[in-house]
């Protein structure tokens, strides 16, 4: 097979190029890597930062399932805040 980043012939077996160094493992990206991200989104925000070179589709995934998840606990915040002066204010 051939190296997907310069061409060169390499082993079908290759993980890594021998000649320039690129992985050749397949990036998904897939839908779990987002679930994982918005469950825990400090691992999210971490592998975004590690994958981000080499794994694009996988950390984009992951890093939008931490911002969901952190944009998510806002909201939820903002609201019960809004809840609970609206409660003080009405006398409920």
């Amino acid at each position: 097979m051939n190296c997907k980043n310069c061409g060169q012939q390499i082993d079908d077996k290759a993980v890594i190029c021998p000649h320039c160094g690129v992985s050749q493992a397949v990036d998904s990206g897939g839908i779990g890597w987002s679930l994982l991200g918005c469950c825990i989104p400090l691992a999210g925000l971490i592998l975004f930062l590690i994958w981000k070179d080499t794994k694009p589709k996988s950390a984009k995934a992951a890093g939008i399932g931490a911002l969901v998840a952190v944009g998510l606990g806002i909201v939820f915040y903002v609201l019960m805040f809004a809840l609970g002066i609206g409660a003080s204010l009405y006398g409920v």
